[in-house]
């Protein structure tokens, strides 16, 4: 007999266990994590085709765990199927930005960034800044200094 249980967290499923029951003895086995979320459109600011960067891990991280991804980079490239765009769109219904730029070069976004009026702005290590914290509170935005990666990793995402 197989017994399929699911861990929740937030409304997403962490990890779903099977259990085998045989001669009254029983074995747990966790299998493959299944990624279950609610889609989040992201952009992300700053990404960079090397694969060695955090941008680069957050965008296929982000696609890993189902959510629709929008980088933003000063290069063309690739990350995966995802095209690197260098100009500035208007996108419509952005749930979270996330920055991997760092304070000075967030000058340039922060406009581009209050007119996407996203739920949320996200500043990863090393890109915290005070104003543009500020900036968004005052737009009706949820800024948040945490890290993009943890956050998927840990289901607080």
């Amino acid at each position: 007999m197989k017994v399929r249980k699911y861990i929740f967290i937030n409304n997403t499923i962490l990890f779903s266990t099977t259990i085998f029951f045989a001669h009254d003895y029983h074995f747990s086995l966790i299998s493959k994590q299944t990624k279950m979320t609610n889609s989040k459109k992201t952009l992300v600011i700053g990404a960079s085709e090397n694969p060695t960067r955090y941008s680069y891990l957050a965008v296929e991280k982000l696609k890993k765990y189902g959510h629709s991804v929008i980088a933003l980079g000063n290069k063309t490239g690739m990350i995966g199927d995802t095209k690197i765009q260098t100009e500035k769109r208007q996108e419509q219904n952005i749930d979270t930005v996330t920055l991997y730029i760092n304070p000075e070069l967030q000058k340039q976004y922060a406009d581009y960034i209050m007119l996407l009026h996203p739920k949320r702005l996200i500043f990863n290590p090393g890109t915290e800044n005070d104003d543009l914290y500020q900036m968004a509170k005052a737009n009706g935005i949820e800024p948040l200094e945490a890290c993009t990666l943890v956050m998927l990793g840990t289901g607080q995402y």
